[in-house]
């Protein structure tokens, strides 16, 4: 096959947040696995790749030094690149539907990845809690992957995914993080119970808390937050007599003495970190805070703030190792309390 028949093989999804030198290298893999490229096949030149495909020469030439590392593919100076080992399998290809992409979601992808290794090829897609943009890159997919691992948050239109999820084979899918009503069978789940692990780390954070008299949720409106964070919560706060409250808004919350704020987006910590200290009210003093989602800044800013937080690495080796084990099992991800001087 000529070089630029090759290109002919090659398809570089738009919609996909794999990166472009992955999606090279995963089609020229595909190509070999098919039989449509051969051992001592000469490969397009970075150049033609680069112009062709509409792709810089950097992610081209990235994409070969890959597939140099994987053993498939030896430059020849002058000549250009060979195919040079065609026996290899890769076990799985993997679609990943993500909600969407930040600090937590690239430790759940690296933890992943890391885990499944090399004997997979991973499509990552991020449809940004749009179920229009879920329901349109998962149609037609199904016989293109043998594993699919999803997060289902939805801002809108999320009550009908599971019909959508339950068209996949169950011995392909794996829930993500939040388990799903209405999705049926036997399939594999790395999830957070949610009513239940807030509850729980509120109760550790306790002794702590009592030194307060109300505390207030963060919760935005038309949030892909679950509603049973919001269970969990004022289970939590009627079970030890705490004045509580919902807040959507906390540009336009009175903020009091003795208050403690739960917050889950991190836009909203920075504008309540940014109100406290315009208020000269101290932190871990005069008012408590206590963010989801535990990051290394956390530790440090103002002292340390408290966080509650799922383990976002065993959600992503869980994944992995469910694949590669054939596993259906429902795993719930612990849940941990980081007590800091902010509480």
């Amino acid at each position: 096959m000529k070089p630029e028949d090759i290109i002919s093989h090659i398809h570089v999804d738009e919609f996909s947040s794999t990166p472009k030198y992955k999606q090279l290298t995963n089609a020229i893999l595909a190509a070999i696995e098919s039989g449509k490229l051969k051992k001592k096949s000469l490969l397009p030149s970075i150049n033609e790749l680069s112009f062709r495909l509409e792709m810089s020469r950097d992610t081209a030439e990235k994409g070969y030094r890959y597939l140099r590392k994987l053993g498939v593919v030896e430059s020849v100076p002058g000549k250009g690149y060979f195919i040079t080992n065609t026996d290899f399998l890769r076990k799985f290809k993997i679609c990943l539907l993500f909600n969407k992409l930040s600090t937590h979601k690239k430790i759940v992808y690296d933890s992943f990845t890391k885990t499944i290794g090399e004997q997979a090829t991973i499509d990552l897609f991020i449809y940004n809690n749009d179920f229009a943009l879920f329901k349109k890159l998962l149609i037609g997919k199904k016989d293109d992957y043998s594993h699919f691992v999803i997060v289902p948050h939805f801002l809108e239109g999320g009550e009908n995914a599971y019909e959508i999820i339950n068209t996949i084979p169950k011995e392909k899918l794996i829930i993500l993080d939040k388990l799903l009503p209405g999705v049926t069978g036997d399939y594999g789940a790395v999830y957070e119970n949610f009513a239940q692990d807030i509850y729980a780390a509120l109760e550790q954070a306790l002794p702590k808390l009592e030194r307060y008299n109300t505390i207030k949720i963060i919760f935005p409106r038309n949030s892909y937050f679950p509603q049973e964070i919001l269970n969990g919560f004022y289970k939590f706060c009627q079970q030890y007599a705490f004045n509580h409250k919902v807040i959507h808004n906390i540009m336009e919350e009175e903020i009091n003495i003795g208050e403690v704020y739960i917050n889950l987006m991190e836009d909203d910590l920075v504008t309540l970190i940014e109100r406290l200290i315009l208020l000269k009210l101290k932190v871990g003093k005069d008012v408590g805070v206590i963010s989801y989602n535990e990051t290394p800044l956390k530790r440090i800013i103002l002292d340390g703030i408290t966080t509650i937080s799922t383990d976002f690495m065993m959600l992503g080796s869980k994944a992995a190792e469910f694949i590669l084990n054939n596993e259906t099992e429902k795993f719930q991800v612990p849940f941990y309390l980081k007590l800091r001087n902010s509480l």
